[in-house]
């Protein structure tokens, strides 16, 4: 299993992905209508072989509206897994209880969104691209980034999402819990974290609503993003606003031994979605 897309909900998305295409050079792959069964409208960007989905609520009975008021602002939204088989996850998950809001079956992409209150707090989806054989590709075909993401690649220096954290009231307890649900390995150390094949959530402790509320970037030359934080003009405040700490994020070498050549710029995208 792998960490393949994560969602923001914004209240107005324009200026989320303005922000991300001045600091990080993001382009939009696809503008998917089908979200609109969820009374939002979105953007999907590649980072590297991963993606980053912004979420707008346009209806006044989307659920995402209630998330944003729910934690005060833009935020986290959704926690998007690849797996070989998300039909088998999809039976597992119910065995133990936990709700199936919204399902997709068909010989080309099978999906399972699962319901955060079953799943401390987190909008969660296991899904399948095709056969499930190419789930590990690390740039393979990813239907809700459309037909033509790779037109869409920002370029070498981009290199993918490494992982995401997430807020809870007892992180040790829930980064047990995920581990189980979702297959994965427990490292219980001074932040728990549940490391799946290609990816991992990490788990803090905090003191308002649960939620998803940061990302770790891999980059190769994490100061030029730092760079262009700090030169953001007074036409993109926003910018400043939500990367006002992208300066001062820890770097740091070989964190990853699968992508040794990268660099790790942190904090960049907790800043946005705090």
């Amino acid at each position: 299993m792998r960490l393949r897309q994560v969602a923001l909900v914004a209240r107005d998305l324009e200026p989320v992905r303005q922000a991300l295409e001045s600091v990080f050079g993001l382009k939009v792959a696809f503008r998917d209508p089908g979200v609109a069964t969820y009374g939002l409208i979105n953007v999907v960007m590649p980072f590297g072989g991963e993606f980053i989905e912004i979420v707008q609520p346009v209806t006044a009975d989307a659920s995402a509206g209630r998330l944003l008021a729910k934690r005060g602002g833009d935020a986290g939204y959704m926690l998007i897994f690849q797996a070989p088989d998300a039909a088998r996850h999809r039976g597992r998950f119910v065995e133990r209880g936990i709700r199936n809001i919204a399902e997709l079956n068909s010989h080309r992409y099978t999906f399972t969104h699962f319901h955060p209150g079953d799943v401390d707090g987190v909008l969660t989806s296991i899904d399948t691209e095709g056969d499930g054989a190419n789930w590990n590709e690390p740039r393979g075909s990813w239907t809700p980034a459309g037909p033509d993401w790779r037109n869409a690649d920002a370029g070498p220096d981009i290199v993918g999402i490494l992982g995401a954290t997430v807020q809870v009231a007892n992180p040790l307890a829930t980064a047990t819990r995920w581990t189980e649900l979702f297959e994965g390995r427990l490292e219980p150390g001074a932040t728990p974290q549940m490391m799946v094949d290609r990816g991992h959530v990490k788990f803090v402790k905090g003191t308002t609503a649960a939620g998803i509320i940061g990302l770790d970037l891999a980059v190769r030359h994490p100061k030029s993003h730092s760079r262009s934080c700090r030169e953001a003009g007074p036409a993109h405040r926003r910018i400043r606003r939500t990367y006002r700490r992208c300066g001062d994020a820890g770097v740091r070498d070989g964190l990853v031994s699968t992508r040794p050549a990268t660099t790790i710029l942190k904090g960049a995208m907790r800043m946005l979605m705090s």
